[in-house]
């Protein structure tokens, strides 16, 4: 069975695969970077970004000399911020410390920050052939599927269980070739949602096809609860068109991203609450106030829902001396989360 799958995988990856440029290269910088920006994101969508990095930093040397704000702002729109930060400390350390080398193993590999089994079995076996299987969403589906696993794939034993088979199937003579095909094959056959049964050269040996049950797989536990929260944001404005812009430094969502002075409540902030804020920011002189939109801004993360209101305060105080006064027209060049993009991008002075 697993025999006649792999050659019928590979078969149909010849006639299937799509022309991306990361499979153009055995540069483990470039296959390095497109699997970090494709972890939890669609190609369709990962794609410009693959393509502004590889642009911009073409090499390891290059993105290790930018600054962090520099990669957060390339990296802007595309959630999961976390993995720019990883991204810019694991080139510095491949630069500082291994003379700008990538580790040609996946035991070498795994030990990088932001680098876990998945991406360096992926990178090992796309460069250097190694015969290491990968695991993504994609696998996990097809191997559910044609198996019946009803095992969760995000439970430690379902984790285990898949790596397991996946290294049964794995074509040791052509461990790239058969990474990226069962990748492609998930992606592109057996979807999420309507997946091309019909059309399928296994699907007279699929567990899940031939008992109609393609929808019932793969299997999670319950996500987590999402926790909901409500941020007032406070847009503060001058005569000279200077407003506040705060870096977030704290460990949390946005880490190190830029936003506006907040008060996060659920209840409307009171006058008393928001000259307090000012306050904060050594700022006393408040001429006027307005919620710039009634009805809030909703806006979803992996495991958080934001209600989103902006109020506008115009203030008599001359910010120019404020440590985090920053002129209108050049907020733009600030690494920001996508829903002050939004409004810096629809809110005109």
């Amino acid at each position: 069975m697993i025999e006649s799958f792999r050659k019928g995988l590979q078969q149909w990856y010849e006639f299937n695969k799509r022309s991306l440029p990361w499979r153009q290269t055995k540069n483990p910088y470039l296959i390095w970077l497109s699997e970090i920006i494709l972890q939890q994101t669609r190609v369709e969508q990962g794609l410009p970004y693959f393509e502004a990095f590889s642009k911009t930093y073409p090499t390891v040397f290059d993105l290790a000399t930018a600054t962090e704000e520099e990669v957060l702002k390339l990296w802007q729109g595309l959630g999961y911020y976390s993995r720019a930060r990883n991204l810019h400390v694991t080139a510095k350390y491949i630069v500082e410390k291994l003379n700008g080398e990538f580790p040609k193993s996946y035991d070498g590999l795994i030990r990088l920050k932001g680098i876990g089994p998945y991406t360096a079995a992926a990178i090992a076996s796309f460069c250097y052939d190694e015969p290491r299987a990968v695991v993504d969403g994609n696998v996990y589906r097809v191997l559910a599927r044609i198996f019946g696993i009803h095992t969760p794939i995000n439970s430690s034993l379902g984790i285990k269980e898949f790596q397991q088979l996946a290294d049964e199937f794995l074509d040791r003579r052509k461990p790239s070739t058969h990474n990226q095909a069962m990748m492609e094959f998930g992606s592109q056959q057996c979807k999420p949602k309507a997946a091309l049964c019909e059309k399928c050269f296994f699907n007279e040996k699929c567990y899940a096809y031939q008992k109609n049950a393609v929808a019932e797989f793969p299997v999670k536990e319950k996500k987590l609860k999402i926790k909901k929260r409500t941020l007032h944001y406070y847009v503060i404005l001058d005569a000279q068109q200077r407003t506040v812009l705060q870096k977030r430094t704290q460990k949390g969502i946005w880490q190190n991203l830029y936003d506006f002075p907040l008060i996060e409540q659920d209840g409307q902030p009171s006058i008393e609450d928001i000259t307090k804020l000012l306050a904060q920011n050594d700022i006393y002189a408040l001429t006027k106030h307005w919620v710039w939109n009634d009805e809030p801004v909703m806006h979803k993360l992996s495991h958080r829902e934001l209600t989103v209101y902006f109020t506008l305060l115009e203030v008599e105080d001359d910010l120019s001396k404020h440590k985090d006064a920053v002129l209108w027209s050049e907020l733009q060049s600030y690494a920001v989360p996508v829903l002050i993009e939004n409004f810096i991008n629809r809110f005109k002075i």
